[in-house]
């Protein structure tokens, strides 16, 4: 019988980069037998093969950064060897997307984690996730079966908490997170917005939630973008203060008119802070329009075009984009026509895109 072939792996000079890297993405491996560990690896990508067990051998790189495991078959019992890496302390990212976990796996050792992925596995609690290194920086749970937001007080580093496709109902122990700037929580069972109180937000999801309105984001004053369509909402309001936003979707709802957006027309500002509604700076007002540069409004109940230019008044000359398909106002001869004439510089109407 033949020996199995060792797969090569270039390993150069120290200072090459080449040297450092091994991608073995798609090589539907059941093992990591016939493969070459060189000591110097900074990063190891075995995504997309057919692994069960994790090979010893990774636990002695002690030079490695990052670890993807992603879309493997890696049960809670195969991945207990992690917690007795200590030679691998200084991991920054960990991704095991994609397997058959039902618990968060105890990754401790990893004292210096940026970047843990346990998404798309059968989780059904954030239990464990008092374990893993207040260094965090983007969590990713998405896609399991998580009913609480638990266990992530300390996290006061981190930027992006991605919790979507779960199972939660109420928005909860969120406030330790000063630092969070992206919040994904769609395709969940959330029908009232509760931010805690944070400030640094910048992007929200909360599509295809249970949601009957949109108040709670008004101390949002860094928010750019806000997703929340496939809601039950019936009219827009708690916008008038979100003066750095940029996208706003609310497609898919029960809206019938198109409001609380004039409110964003203009803010002033110093060079030393930013000041917001009318004010003067050195004795004259400072004014700038409203960022808001695409609107999503299809597939909602809006009857008619009228009083559309006054509720978007000062996000004529920025709006690029604008989505009011499938409503009732949409069937308004020449409707894009009046569109265009609204927004002078629209790039795009519904699907028709113009140059």
């Amino acid at each position: 019988m033949e020996e199995e072939e060792t797969i090569a792996v270039p390993v150069n000079d120290e200072d090459d980069p080449s040297s450092t890297l091994l991608d073995l993405t798609s090589y539907q491996l059941h093992d990591l037998d016939s493969v070459e560990l060189p000591p110097s690896l900074t990063e190891l990508d075995l995504t997309a093969n057919r692994l069960s067990t994790l090979d010893p051998r990774i636990g002695n790189l002690s030079h490695l950064q990052k670890l993807s495991l992603r879309q493997n078959l890696i049960s809670d019992a195969a991945v207990l060897p992690l917690s007795s890496w200590n030679a691998l302390s200084s991991l920054e990212e960990l991704v095991l997307r994609d397997n058959q976990f039902k618990n968060i796996p105890d990754v401790s050792v990893f004292k210096k984690l940026l970047v843990f992925d346990v998404a798309f596995n059968e989780i059904s609690s954030l239990h464990g996730l008092s374990r893993v290194s207040d260094t965090l920086k983007e969590l990713y749970v998405s896609k399991n079966e998580v009913a609480m937001i638990e266990e992530i007080e300390h996290f006061h580093q981190l930027q992006l908490l991605e919790l979507g496709s779960n199972k939660l109902r109420v928005m909860e122990n969120l406030q330790s997170l000063e630092n969070l700037q992206e919040l994904w929580l769609g395709r969940n069972r959330i029908k009232v917005v509760n931010l805690c109180g944070l400030k640094c937000i910048k992007k929200i999801s909360l599509q295809s939630n249970r949601l009957t309105s949109m108040m709670g984001f008004d101390g949002c004053v860094a928010l750019e973008e806000l997703y929340l369509s496939h809601n039950g909402i019936a009219k827009m309001e708690g916008l008038s203060s979100l003066v750095n936003l940029r996208v706003l979707d609310v497609s898919s709802n029960k809206i019938t008119l198109v409001d609380d957006i004039v409110n964003l027309t203009k803010y002033v500002y110093s060079t030393d802070n930013l000041l917001y509604g009318f004010a003067l700076v050195d004795s004259l007002p400072h004014i700038i329009y409203c960022r808001l540069e695409d609107l999503w409004l299809n597939d909602n109940q809006i009857a008619s075009l009228e009083g559309i230019a006054e509720a978007v008044t000062g996000s004529k000359e920025k709006l690029t984009t604008i989505y009011l398909e499938n409503n009732p106002c949409a069937k308004t001869p020449n409707y894009t026509g009046i569109l265009r004439k609204i927004f002078p510089n629209i790039q795009q109407i519904d699907s028709d895109i113009f140059s």
